[in-house]
């Protein structure tokens, strides 16, 4: 069933493209204070573990805006070292900057400056070898 208000080509609806595709992402980690420690130092932010959400203790990514797209730390088994998907996260800084950070709060960056059009990038792993970009415009 095609919503009245989407666009349709003919019979068949056009492909779905919301603001923002990606709504949620988590992280399994093997030890969240760890984690929590590593993704604060950085990127520079403050995020704080969570024990009254839920079942088990979590840390959320803040952002400036309360409807902006975001995720959480959680305790769980990680992907073998590079092998899951890489969520890409805004520095704060220069990417340069945020790249020093990587080696001294425990992660690896394992991979040199990529240039695309929508900005620059490199590859980490955190310390429990999940694979983020770290991304700045």
């Amino acid at each position: 069933m095609v919503c009245p208000s989407q666009p349709s080509h003919g019979d068949e609806p056009m492909s779905f493209a919301p603001d923002n595709f990606a709504v949620w992402v988590e992280i399994p980690v093997t030890d969240i204070d760890r984690s929590i420690a590593f993704y604060n130092q950085v990127f520079n932010t403050d995020m704080r573990k969570d024990t009254t959400s839920g079942p088990n203790p979590m840390a959320m990514f803040p952002t400036s805006n309360p409807a902006g797209v975001s995720g959480n730390l959680y305790p769980g088994k990680p992907p073998a070292e590079g092998e899951g998907p890489t969520v890409h996260f805004a520095c704060p800084d220069t990417l340069e900057d945020a790249l020093k950070r990587v080696p001294d709060a425990g992660g690896k960056v394992v991979s040199d400056v990529i240039t695309i059009p929508a900005g620059r990038f490199a590859y980490c792993l955190d310390p429990d070898g999940n694979s983020i970009g770290v991304f700045a415009l």
